[in-house]
């Protein structure tokens, strides 16, 4: 009995300072990555120049960004979006960012399945965690799921955590983030590749319509969350 009271003592330790290094490192990777990472992609010139020097290179390394922006929820994706389409075209830029956007949300799945809810407590508040707890009690899990992906201005970021609380399956979650998130990237690369060739019109009624839809998606979204709480 004995040893078993300690095992779990010692597991609970373990779990405890885990998830405090993360924190810590979290903070520390956003300070020192995060924000340089975030103040080079919005700079399109210097971005595009270095697309055009390192080649292949730099496509690997934009989706490392990519990965390290889903992980690390505090970073905001659109300036890598808008960066994307602006230094690689609409094409390429939603493929290198969707791939990216993949490979982190697979991540985090993975994440919360092995440390729980404890994960979510390093990047949000309790607030915020507790406006996801419909998502274990409805019943259509990846029709609801897929619909607040769908919509643009839904807290994305604060979603992918909190799907792994729920029993939906690493494959369906996949298939949830690879077709119902495509809308609203390419959205932004067709912005960010207007602005690269100078369509400022464009931009323009694609950066509008955006904010209209995300406005309309918001307060759709809180409506479900509330109801179903």
């Amino acid at each position: 009995m004995g040893k078993s009271t300690f095992s779990v003592k010692t597991k609970k330790m373990i779990t405890i300072c885990m998830l405090v290094f993360l924190i810590l490192f979290s903070i520390a990777v956003y300070f020192a990555i995060g924000r340089p990472l975030i103040r080079f992609v919005s700079k399109p010139e210097e971005f595009r120049a270095f697309v055009k020097s390192y080649g292949v290179w730099s496509r690997l390394a934009f989706i490392g960004m990519v990965v390290f922006q889903v992980i690390v929820a505090i970073v905001p994706g659109e300036p890598f979006e808008l960066g994307a389409g602006y230094a690689f075209g609409i094409l390429e830029g939603t493929l290198w960012s969707m791939l990216g956007i993949l490979l982190g949300s697979a991540v985090i799945f993975a994440l919360v399945r092995k440390f729980g809810v404890k994960i979510l407590d390093i990047f949000f508040s309790k607030d915020s965690i507790q406006s996801v707890k419909f998502l274990k009690k409805t019943k259509k899990l990846f029709l609801v799921t897929f619909l607040v992906f769908f919509i643009p201005g839904t807290p994305k970021d604060l979603l992918s955590y909190g799907i792994g609380l729920t029993k939906m399956k690493f494959w369906h979650w996949m298939l949830i983030v690879g077709v119902a998130r495509f809308p609203s990237i390419i959205s932004s690369t067709i912005c960010g590749a207007a602005l690269g060739q100078q369509n400022y019109w464009v931009a323009a009624i694609v950066f509008i319509v955006t904010g209209v839809l995300s406005g309309i998606s918001l307060l759709i979204y809180r409506q479900i969350s509330m109801r179903k709480q």
